[in-house]
């Protein structure tokens, strides 16, 4: 089965695996709960059915004999004494109806029939069928009339009653939100912990507690955590070194150009010493970048901190400016932002000749620091893969404006390791918008 006839089949399943479980929760708890007062009330409808049948059987032949050996002047006066709650008796003929439909109906009537001894002819007849109502008449020993009205009907409610259902409802959806609750917290708290899980190994370890389940996968995720750690540690010494100990043979490969007579031949090898060397230098600072020393973290005002960067561009004429946005403060590093920003100013110094730096909060309350250009852009498709290290775009960005490919690369390490994230955009008119979003504001 395709993932897209699996989506299909559950479309109408709730995304989040604490509503599923709620629903299917809630949804076996109200069937148990109507699957039982279904049996409660059928239990009810049958025990009423035969306290009226006993109560037929014991009362009518008693009642008839009592109304047999009264004077007929007496007779009004006892009938309002023997009526109950499912019938009563009238002394005049049966209203006319028509012949009896339900098999209730003509068990009540031989019932009667069975109780007085086939002693009288029972002439019944159903008056209304909603609500059930049948009138079976007789003849007394002296003539007059008499008919039993027959009345069917449950037991009445107590008034409380509802209210105790819809409470004990109530209380098992409680319940149910409660058990989600309780089993789906150590899930989202796992969750978010290995969100925040730093590849370099420098965060905390997941909490190991809640249920064994989690328990487990907690203890699988920091395993994993520190064996990506260890990797990536390994990966960032091997270049490290390998880029430390180029720079003596490039030493010596420029000193030795140098001493070269002076022709384009050693102009050429003094430029590709020279991009060889820059490729080194960046190899070692994205090293470095991995596993920075951050330092304790400190308040900082984000505007006046921008400021002085753009400042120090300008001291040595640079075309970078300011442009008046949001104020804001942040508890961060300032050195490790400092080379965030540198970062990405360089890079649209290389690639525009200039560039724009702006603060802005935006309306989750995130601290964005803006680095805009009107340089060539970047294709939509590249945005994020310009992000990997060593990665460069032919022929926006190429070799000819300079650069290692590993500038932005460098700035978004940097940035998740102050906790936020870099995110790259096309301009509308042209050029490169490269956003750094950090922690909310204070």
């Amino acid at each position: 089965m395709s993932i897209s006839e699996a989506r299909r089949r559950t479309r109408w399943l709730p995304r989040t695996l604490s509503a599923r479980l709620a629903l299917i929760l809630a949804t076996g708890l109200l069937l148990a709960h109507a699957l039982s007062f279904a049996l409660l009330f059928y239990e009810r409808a049958d025990a009423t059915r035969s306290m009226m049948l006993t109560s037929l059987e014991q009362d009518i032949p008693l009642s008839v004999a009592l109304l047999e050996h009264l004077p007929p002047a007496e007779r009004t006066q006892w009938v309002s004494r023997l009526e109950r709650r499912t019938y009563r008796y009238l002394l005049r003929p049966a209203q006319p109806g028509t012949p009896l439909a339900s098999d209730r109906a003509r068990q009540v009537t031989r019932l009667i029939d069975d109780a007085l001894g086939h002693r009288y002819a029972l002439r019944p007849r159903a008056v209304s069928v909603s609500p059930e109502r049948y009138e079976v008449e007789l003849t007394l020993a002296d003539g007059q009339p008499l008919t039993i009205e027959v009345t069917p009907s449950l037991m009445p409610i107590a008034r409380w009653l509802p209210w105790v259902l819809m409470a004990q409802v109530v209380l098992l959806l409680a319940c149910a939100w409660l058990a989600v609750r309780l089993a789906i917290r150590p899930l989202a708290r796992l969750a978010a912990a290995a969100e925040r899980m730093d590849p370099a190994g420098t965060g905390d370890p997941l909490p190991q507690d809640g249920p064994l389940e989690v328990t487990k996968a907690a203890q699988a995720l920091n395993v994993l955590q520190s064996r990506v750690a260890a990797h990536v540690s390994e990966r960032m010494q091997i270049l490290a070194a390998i880029s430390h100990d180029l720079q003596t043979p490039i030493t010596r490969m420029r000193l030795r150009v140098e001493s070269m007579d002076e022709s384009l031949v050693q102009s050429r090898l003094l430029e590709d010493v020279d991009q060889v060397s820059q490729l080194v230098r960046e190899g070692v600072n994205y090293a470095r970048s991995a596993n920075v020393a951050m330092g304790p973290a400190m308040r900082l005002d984000v505007q006046a901190f921008l400021d002085s960067v753009v400042g120090d561009y300008q001291d040595v004429g640079k075309a970078v400016h300011g442009i008046e946005g949001d104020s804001a403060s942040l508890q961060t590093h300032p050195q490790v932002l400092r080379r965030v920003v540198q970062n990405l100013i360089d890079n649209a110094l290389a690639y525009a000749g200039s560039a724009e730096v702006r603060l802005r909060v935006d309306a989750q309350g995130h601290v964005c620091i803006d680095v805009l250009d009107r340089g060539p852009g970047i294709p939509e498709d590249q945005l994020e893969a310009v992000l990997q290290p060593f990665r460069r775009l032919e022929p926006s960005r190429g070799r000819s404006s300079g650069g290692t490919g590993l500038g932005l690369a460098i700035a978004q390490q940097l940035t998740s390791a102050l906790g936020g994230h870099l995110r790259l955009a096309n301009r509308e008119g042209g050029g490169l918008q490269a956003t750094a979003v950090l922690g909310t504001k204070a």
